[in-house]
């Protein structure tokens, strides 16, 4: 027994690790892919094409000093990016490997859970820091997430009665034909659903620079701005690998797997360097009025086939 739980803490261990590497140089990536769509060169000067760019990041925002508002509620200001990055971090744990982690039975439901756990984060340091522009960042950001948490959730249902189960493997043993091949409309609302969960462009309403002063985090510095910036990374990798598992045939074992990881975070990057800003209200009006509808239809569609094909078979 000790001895198995002590091989999952080394396969935890090493994944975490794993993710983070990855989500320095999707920091690197980014800021490359932004430059050349911007007619510049991105970061070029640290070492060889500014590869160890993102570890200089790391050492220079840990290394500042920490700065916080005289005003603030301290022990919430402070402990919530890390356990915004605790959090991004242990969804990570529901990866469908074959190894000592804990691939589950409930993994959709553990992820669920753990996503609605994050609201709370943004909340709690936009509220704490004491200042109207983190506040009104952290109500945006609140709404918009449980938003779009719900036509999410709607669509994970209906890939539950098309596997039969909660068990992320299962998309691995069932996915003989891509699944974005029968359903692509419900691809591009899960994207959309990704963009938005993520706060990124065009949704990135939490941090609306140009209205807002950099939203919730604007009295982040040093290394607490470093932990939310470094969770909503590893949320961006998670979410591209859930969108390959469950959309493009998620066999985790073949190296096909993590270039179609790459290339959905690409297209995070694409997205923000091509799209401007949505509108706050456009954006709940699309949630309620446009993806909810539609994923309730095709929820209910999957819940008849299934019942159809029992009654079949």
């Amino acid at each position: 027994m000790w001895q198995e739980l002590l091989l999952s803490l080394i396969g935890m261990i090493l994944l975490l690790i794993c993710v983070m590497v990855g989500v320095a140089f999707l920091t690197l990536l980014e800021r490359k892919v932004l430059g050349y769509i911007q007619l510049r060169k991105g970061p070029n000067k640290v070492g060889l094409m500014g590869i160890p760019q993102p570890f200089c990041d790391a050492i220079k925002l840990f290394t500042k000093e920490q700065t916080y508002p005289l005003m603030s509620n301290y022990l919430p200001y402070y402990f919530s990016p890390i356990f915004s990055l605790f959090l991004a971090l242990l969804i990570w744990m529901c990866i469908p490997y074959y190894t000592n982690l804990f691939t589950f039975n409930l993994g959709i439901l553990f992820f669920l859970c753990c996503t609605s756990l994050g609201v709370y984060t943004v909340m709690i340091a936009g509220w704490s820091s004491n200042s109207n522009y983190a506040l009104l960042g952290g109500l945006r950001a609140v709404a918009q997430t449980i938003s779009y948490e719900v036509s999410m959730a709607l669509i994970l249902l209906c890939f539950v009665f098309l596997v039969g189960g909660y068990n992320l493997m299962n998309f691995m043993v069932y996915q003989n034909i891509w699944f974005i091949l029968i359903m692509f409309p419900l691809s591009l609302v899960w994207g959309a659903s990704m963009l938005a969960e993520t706060n990124r462009t065009p949704f990135d309403f939490a941090e609306g620079e140009s209205e807002l002063v950099s939203g919730f985090n604007v009295e982040y510095s040093s290394g607490g701005f470093a932990l939310i910036f470094l969770a909503e990374y590893a949320s961006i990798l998670f979410m591209s690998m859930l969108f390959v598992v469950i959309f493009l045939g998620g066999d985790i074992y073949s190296v096909f797997f993590y270039v179609k990881l790459v290339l959905v975070s690409f297209l995070f990057i694409w997205v923000r360097g091509t799209l401007p800003r949505f509108r706050y209200d456009k954006l709940m009006y699309l949630a309620w009025k446009s993806f909810l509808p539609f994923s309730l239809n095709y929820l209910m569609f999957f819940v008849g086939l299934k019942i159809f094909m029992l009654i079949m078979f």
